[in-house]
């Protein structure tokens, strides 16, 4: 939804959290969802080599989808008239065709071999079942671009509510589906893991299709009144392609990650304990991932600036208290053998890596109100140059750590806890040098 919101006096710290509160909330729903899969899998036979799979499986396949991701921005910004809506469906439908053609090639021809086997070296006894994973997670990025189509055209119109309660029957989808194949199937836990994501994914795709159908009916129909000149294929890609190569460079840290691990000490329980301390570490980012858009709302506002700097040091600091707690105290036991059920040999290695990366949720904080502030100027540049600077330092932090022959999960959590930092402070400087926003017109919150 586009409004421009009423300014008031004082921004408050109450205002801000009311408005960040239910996208937040949105946000920590998806980040439970790998976790609770990798708790489903904990619990079936060959539990780590199913992990490290399913971990490899799913982090291709959400690499692969990347082009698509930003569909909620492109779709909520330019979803005005009839014409542009019949022109993002077509530009969504090659997406769709294009990122699923990919999927195919990666899972049934020598693509797979190249990718895996060579680029990132993972490990024989995984062959077999990542290859399974990514033929199962087909559907996955053609339903995430269709839901994301969707999901754009509510937010448009002002219904982000109903985006919400998808998120939540997608939840119930995966977890639901995790549960009843690992209990009632002979299913290898890699395929209980890929069916489960792409079951809750084609069903949020379905429920977005439905919800919105009248909306597009009403507004996109035939007789719908034109009120803009027709979008071109050409100036939709323009728009588009920017934030589908930041969405890119960021998907890529999860591949050069694995990489990593899979040439690092005892590679096969590394690429195992990695997705169960990366959905914790993701946990505790989740709520920071509301903060741009809550930024972006709100930067009409005298002294917004100061506002979210000082509400986004208290969200890092709360999160990442979550995490101390988590890591350093009794909880750590309960969380990863009680809750997730891991083996003991994996909870300590999954512990060590979550303790190096205690300081990530703080720079997150930092990095996404940045970048909400920046978006607000409507200077995005710098945002993807920030990007390609993390993902370098990450990838030499990581690789240097497995040419050394360090424990492959702490390095990497704090490889990337550095790389955020880093970009952090690149951001900061690069608004301290731009100065105050120029107080030209309203802001328009993008929700």
């Amino acid at each position: 939804m586009q409004a421009a919101l009423p300014t008031s006096k004082t921004l408050t710290q109450k205002r801000i959290f009311l408005l960040w509160l239910p996208l937040a909330a949105s946000w920590l729903l998806m980040a439970v969802e790998m976790p609770y899969i990798s708790a489903a899998l904990a619990r079936i036979s060959q539990a780590e080599r199913m992990i490290a799979a399913f971990g490899l499986a799913a982090s291709l396949s959400i690499t692969i989808e990347s082009p698509v991701i930003s569909l909620l921005s492109t779709a909520t910004a330019l979803a005005r008239s009839r014409q542009n809506y019949l022109m993002l469906r077509r530009f969504t439908a090659h997406l769709m065709v294009a990122t699923t053609a990919l999927q195919f090639l990666l899972g049934w021809t020598p693509l797979f071999d190249l990718v895996v086997k060579g680029w990132l070296g993972a490990p024989a006894s995984l062959h077999e079942p990542v290859q399974l994973g990514i033929q199962l997670m087909l559907p996955w990025s053609a339903a995430i671009a269709w839901r994301r189509f969707r999901q754009g055209i509510l937010i448009r119109f002002g219904q982000s509510n109903l985006v919400g309660r998808g998120t939540i029957l997608r939840l119930l989808s995966s977890a639901g589906s995790a549960t009843l194949l690992a209990l009632f199937t002979p299913l290898p836990g890699v395929a209980v893991g890929a069916l489960a994501l792409s079951a809750g994914v084609v069903l949020e795709a379905l429920y977005a299709h439905w919800l919105s159908a009248p909306l597009v009916r009403a507004e996109f129909g035939a007789e719908a009144a034109t009120q803009q000149a027709e979008l071109s294929y050409g100036e939709l890609v323009n728009f588009h392609w920017p934030l589908a190569a930041s969405n890119l460079l960021y998907l890529f840290t999860q591949p050069i990650i694995a990489a990593a691990l899979a040439r690092s000490p005892n590679p096969e329980l590394s690429l195992a304990a990695w997705p169960v301390v990366g959905g914790l570490l993701f946990i505790t980012r989740a709520p920071q991932m509301a903060l741009p858009e809550v930024t972006i709302a709100l930067s009409d506002e005298p002294g917004h600036q100061a506002a979210m700097r000082r509400f986004g040091l208290l969200v890092g600091l709360g999160c990442s208290l979550l995490l101390f707690v988590l890591s350093f105290t009794p909880l750590a036991e309960s969380y990863f053998r009680g809750l997730i059920g891991v083996s003991a040999e994996l909870a300590a290695v999954a512990r060590d890596g979550a303790r190096f990366g205690l300081l990530m949720p703080l720079a997150m904080a930092s990095v996404t109100v940045s970048r909400g502030l920046l978006t607000a100027r409507r200077n995005t540049r710098p945002q993807a140059i920030a990007m390609a600077v993390e993902l370098a330092v990450l990838a030499a932090a990581v690789f240097a750590g497995a040419r050394l022959g360090l424990p492959g999960v702490p390095v990497a959590a704090a490889g990337l806890t550095v790389a955020l930092i880093i970009e952090a402070i690149q951001l900061a400087l690069v608004l301290r040098r731009d100065g105050p926003k120029p107080d030209t017109q309203p802001a328009q919150a993008v929700l």
